[in-house]
């Protein structure tokens, strides 16, 4: 890739993997629109890791907490406010791990056009605008059961569809489960983490089998934009939510997705 190309795919990635806008979708769209050579697996995994190290540095407390509780609990018998949401955590993921493995092909030949992703990021938009709207916003992450969190991990699975977004639709179902706008966040940037290792990880593996030559300058341009511009977006994202609240980003999603579909037809 050239330069231009790595700098904006990195921020793109960086920006846009912890906001309600969808992540994959605008990795996928300047190919599509701007006809740009695919980054290809190396690069994915880059950005990858990038994203991943801002979100376990934004709440590494959390991270540690959680991890001490829940092995406390596991070897020890010792049961915890941090285990339980680490069971939670944990919970959340499985759907998503399970879907994604026996669907991936499928959305890999049918589910990346424009036009899918277009009435994704409109439909999806719509149903995080009434989410917040409707949302009774009463609930913090203390009230967070087992079952919450395995009905928000299902959400989650949506967003291998290209276009939903996973903070979107993660951030949609707690909304609308009664959580205020931070619980429900934190517990989709929380989510975020055993997934992205997951999806890191496929596409390390795939990556070592396809033998493919790594170009170094690429890889680490990627890794540190994208990590410098996600732990910014977290940053200021979590300060703007209660002000700002969901509108901003549905509005943007209604503009991508009209655009979309006016290139497209």
């Amino acid at each position: 890739m050239e330069w231009m190309h790595v700098i904006v795919l990195s921020l793109i990635q960086g920006f846009s993997e912890f906001l309600p806008i969808s992540s994959s979708a605008h990795l996928i769209l300047p190919s599509q629109l701007f006809g740009w050579p695919d980054q290809g697996l190396a690069f994915d995994v880059a950005v990858h890791v990038g994203t991943l190290l801002a979100v376990i540095i934004a709440f590494r407390h959390d991270v540690i907490a959680i991890l001490s509780g829940w092995f406390a609990q596991v070897f020890k018998r010792r049961p915890s406010e941090e285990a339980r949401m680490g069971w939670c955590v944990l919970l959340g993921t499985l759907p998503a791990l399970f879907f994604g493995f026996f669907l991936e092909g499928i959305i890999e030949s049918y589910a990346r056009s424009a036009l899918v992703i277009a009435a994704t990021t409109i439909l999806f938009g719509l149903l995080l605008w009434w989410a917040d709207k409707r949302g009774r916003r009463e609930r913090d992450m203390q009230s967070l059961g087992l079952r919450d969190a395995l009905l928000i991990g299902v959400a989650q699975a949506l967003a291998l569809i290209p276009g939903t977004s996973r903070s979107g639709i993660t951030i949609t179902a707690a909304l609308m489960m009664g959580f205020t706008r931070q619980a429900a966040a934190r517990f989709s940037f929380l989510l975020s983490i055993p997934l992205i290792v997951a999806a890191g990880s496929l596409k390390g593996l795939q990556l070592v089998e396809s033998g493919t030559d790594v170009l170094w300058g690429d890889i680490l341009a990627g890794v540190g934009l994208s990590f410098v511009s996600a732990l910014i977006c977290i940053k200021l994202f979590l300060a703007a939510l209660d002000r700002i609240g969901m509108l901003p980003f549905v509005i943007y999603r209604l503009i991508l997705g009209a655009v979309l579909l006016v290139a497209f037809l």
